[in-house]
């Protein structure tokens, strides 16, 4: 391994010299800058990072705790997350708590021995059914700040980077309605948790405004268990009256469309489909999904900003915020 005695013994210079180079040190010229990094890179240098965070109380690296790494919301949000942390010198280290409770606390316990210098969370279903938070009071406890996205805890005070679940779904389902939908029905595999009881809560104020139109919610609950598409289909076979769908996660819309297509509807003519997904999830249905983007990426990179504005100002005292990353409805072939 070569370490910075080597760089110095070869450059004839101190180590001193050497690492104030490597770190841009307005001391040091720009020619000896220049000839120690292009040595450093030559020899392919690595910093001891265990030193580094020795000596400036930081690790550069952050814990991200996500739920599910196969849910494409989750995967591109870590993507945006890895790329933010890239970009500013940070690396991350990913856990998955697979829903669980216990998962999360594992994760928790083990990052916070010193190993990162904060946590960017999405908490699991079993957190957010349970309404536990001691393990993440705990942290805050400590002094190790805590960034939570999308899925959050709201007694627990921290940043948070989400999108506005509620306007998303009201205006989703208003659209619905400005284009003479009046048996639109809300299906969601997500309702235990708080995301999807706000974008049921959006879709059920937009139609209660509705009221002189005398229409009603209509609500088709599914749990993650079930046959998605045998209960869907069943549904729509059993009431043909319906002329719309909002689905509030980023399977069922595309499931109902090809379910839709199945049984010989016309879509958008008798049936208009609104999903929260993305440009792929849109693609895999035949007419293509019209769907609600929630800017996962985005998502990511702003909780990876705030998390490195808290450990910058850890010493200082942090104004918490909620930061609402806008959503569009991305028209496709559906509506």
């Amino acid at each position: 391994m070569v370490t910075l005695k080597n760089l110095a013994e070869q450059l004839n210079v101190s180590v001193s010299t050497v690492s104030k180079a490597l770190s841009n040190s307005d001391e040091i010229s720009k020619e000896t800058i220049i000839r120690v990094k292009d040595l450093a890179k030559g020899l392919n240098y690595q910093p001891n990072r265990v030193a580094l965070s020795l000596k400036n109380n930081q690790t550069k690296t952050i814990g991200v705790i996500i739920p599910n790494i196969l849910n494409r919301f989750f995967a591109k949000a870590l993507n945006g997350i890895e790329k933010e942390a890239a970009k500013l010198g940070y690396s991350i280290i990913t856990c998955m708590s697979n829903e669980q409770l216990v998962k999360e606390r594992e994760s928790i316990s083990i990052l916070s021995n010193g190993s990162v210098d904060g946590f960017i969370l999405a908490v699991s279903e079993e957190t957010l059914i349970t309404k536990t938070s001691n393990h993440l009071q705990e942290i805050i406890v400590k002094g190790i700040p805590l960034i939570m996205f999308d899925r959050n805890l709201t007694d627990v005070d921290c940043s948070k980077v989400i999108i506005d679940d509620f306007k998303a779904a009201f205006e989703a389902t208003s659209l619905l309605l400005k284009n003479n939908r009046k048996q639109i029905v809300f299906i969601s595999t997500i309702n235990d948790l708080n995301v999807g009881v706000l974008r049921r809560n959006g879709y059920d104020n937009a139609i209660f405004k509705q009221s002189s139109l005398e229409l009603k919610p209509k609500h088709l609950f599914i749990s993650k268990e079930d046959d998605y598409q045998s209960i869907i289909k069943s549904f729509l076979q059993e009431n043909p009256s319906i002329d719309a769908i909002l689905a509030a996660d980023n399977i069922t819309g595309t499931i109902a469309v090809n379910i839709a297509r199945s049984l010989n509807y016309n879509i958008p003519k008798e049936l208009s489909i609104i999903g929260f997904a993305d440009e792929l999830v849109s693609n895999l249905s035949v007419p293509r999904l019209t769907y609600i983007n929630q800017n996962a990426e985005t998502i990511g990179k702003n909780a990876l900003r705030a998390m490195v504005e808290n450990i910058n100002n850890k010493d200082s005292k942090i104004e918490f915020s909620t930061l609402k990353v806008p959503v569009e409805i991305i028209h496709k072939e559906t509506t």
